[in-house]
């Protein structure tokens, strides 16, 4: 495990700005940049940013590089049952993939009742709601207590800063968004992507609770997992040997929190209004420090702890020349 005091070299070590002009068709999302190849490749070079509030809150150090590396574990460890969209790893922080159409509906796979979005089965459940997705929930059901059975949560994808709304399968068939054939794949590989990482968290003393998956289809029409799987910030993780005791008094279930930011936040000014504050370096790193926890934990790996001398563009555009 990485200490705290190692940490304290990273300090000023983020990648907040991933803009590298000598590569083509630039797209700057929340946290990744892409550059679409004209051979039908993509560069997804994830950075440091940290998203929340419906803005940039402040850059991790390391956290692109837990993501993509968190990310690779998984896409390897998983790609006997599902096609997926990785041709290599240049750098730490890269991943060169195939160009896809991404699917217009988002997965989420659930084993517990939880979740904080308007959208989670919990918050429908405490409102009073039992059919949803397709699904029905029994009454009588506890927050965060285990599913009858694990279900998926299908949504819109709002590909242009709207927001996600709740999906049957029939809808999804109905609207013209998937076809019957799209949906059986989908659901079929979303399930034993989770069936695997929920066996293999549990070996490593976690749950994993819910997760969301991003399809894609190729020119050829393959669909197959892109974007991440299984990461901190794509799936809730519990801890395995406290979950009943706490569950059983009413408490919520330890995990990984990476709230300490948001947290720090909220409790400032009003985030979606003021001017953010300006953020301590030891919550910063902090925050750095519970993303590594969370790859060593999740992975079973240590966390390969790069060159501070070395800034992470350079040494990005370094691992990417060829690419010019």
């Amino acid at each position: 495990m990485v200490d705290r005091a190692a940490l304290g070299a990273y300090a000023g070590y983020v990648l907040e700005d991933a803009t590298i002009p000598e590569l083509p068709n630039h797209y700057r999302g929340k946290v990744r940049d892409n550059y679409d190849l004209p051979d039908g490749r993509r560069i997804i070079v994830a950075s440091d940013r940290i998203s929340a509030f419906d803005r940039n809150l402040a850059a991790i150090p390391l956290k692109g590089q837990v993501l993509t590396q968190t990310a690779r574990f998984w896409f390897e460890a998983t790609a006997d049952l599902c096609p997926n969209h990785v041709i290599e790893y240049p750098d730490p922080n890269v991943l060169v993939g195939r160009r896809l159409t991404i699917l217009p509906v988002e997965i989420v796979v659930r084993d517990y009742l939880a979740g904080t979005t308007g959208t989670s089965i919990l918050s429908l459940y405490r409102k009073g709601e039992r059919a949803m997705y397709g699904i029905r929930l029994p009454d009588g059901m506890r927050d965060n207590e285990k599913l009858p059975e694990t279900i998926i949560t299908p949504t819109s994808k709002a590909f242009h800063g709207g927001h996600d709304e709740p999906l049957t399968p029939a809808e999804i068939v109905g609207q013209g968004l998937l076809n019957e054939e799209q949906w059986r794949m989908v659901s079929d590989y979303a399930l034993a992507l989770f069936a695997r990482g929920r066996e293999m968290a549990r070996q490593r003393g976690l749950i994993l609770v819910d997760t969301k998956y991003e399809f894609g289809i190729d020119e050829t029409g393959t669909i197959m997992i892109a974007d991440e799987i299984h990461t901190p910030d794509s799936s809730r993780y519990w801890f395995l040997d406290s979950y009943q005791s706490r569950f059983e008094a009413g408490e919520r279930p330890e995990s990984f929190d990476k709230d300490f930011i948001r947290t720090w936040v909220a409790a400032r000014c009003d985030p979606y209004k003021d001017e953010i504050p300006e953020i301590p370096q030891d919550v910063v790193l902090e925050t750095a420090r519970v993303y590594i926890d969370a790859f060593e934990r999740i992975t079973g790996q240590a966390f390969a702890l790069p060159d501070p001398a070395v800034p992470v563009l350079e040494r990005v555009r370094e691992n990417l020349k060829g690419f010019f």
